[in-house]
């Protein structure tokens, strides 16, 4: 599960490459990790065009509970989530992402080449603005030694048909993401042998 991840100065720039639009809001330079709740950087769809823009990270849950996250196997078949899969796709760009394994030590996961990491997700329009929720899915075997899910991550290629091709949202859902390399800053030590 995808709960943080990182920004930083040279994504908007990266992204630009790929991206016809960028609102004005976006195409400030920032740094810095993501939370849930924060506004951070989302590319969707406007016009038949990839566009640019930000949205705070999180749907409001029936209990008023912040929902950050939907699992890729079942978010077609959920209530909540199904429409706006279908019709409000987005990707969320980052640096890396961060999981933590078993000893709770964080662990940063990325292309390892200083690429942007692109992750699926999708939006809906709450009181407040448009908010985003990342897809997970079973973790591949980079990241399985660490946790059992992982961002749903889309290769650049992959971009335009993700936002565009409703037709395609269910072989996306399926996908499996691509190998990523993982770093900790320190390793925890033990007294005991």
């Amino acid at each position: 599960m995808c709960g943080r991840y990182y920004i930083d100065e040279d994504l908007g720039s990266e992204i630009g490459a790929s991206v016809q639009d960028i609102d004005a809001r976006m195409a400030r330079n920032r740094a810095g990790d993501i939370y849930p709740s924060q506004t951070a950087p989302v590319i969707c769809g406007k016009g038949g065009r990839l566009w640019g823009t930000e949205m705070k990270w999180g749907l409001a849950g029936r209990d008023k509970k912040l929902l950050i996250n939907a699992r890729a196997e079942t978010a077609l078949d959920r209530p909540t989530f199904s429409e706006s899969v279908r019709k409000r796709r987005c990707i969320i760009p980052a640096r890396h992402f961060y999981e933590w394994d078993g000893q709770k030590q964080k662990v940063v996961f990325s292309h390892g080449d200083q690429r942007a990491l692109y992750m699926a997700g999708f939006f809906r329009m709450e009181e407040d603005g448009a908010h985003f929720i990342i897809l997970t899915t079973a973790a591949n075997d980079s990241v399985r030694p660490v946790h059992e899910r992982m961002p749903l991550v889309l290769e650049a290629e992959e971009l335009a048909p993700w936002i565009r091709e409703e037709a395609r949202t269910g072989e996306f859902l399926k996908k499996i993401p691509p190998g990523l390399e993982w770093s900790q800053e320190y390793e925890q030590m033990s007294l005991f042998l």
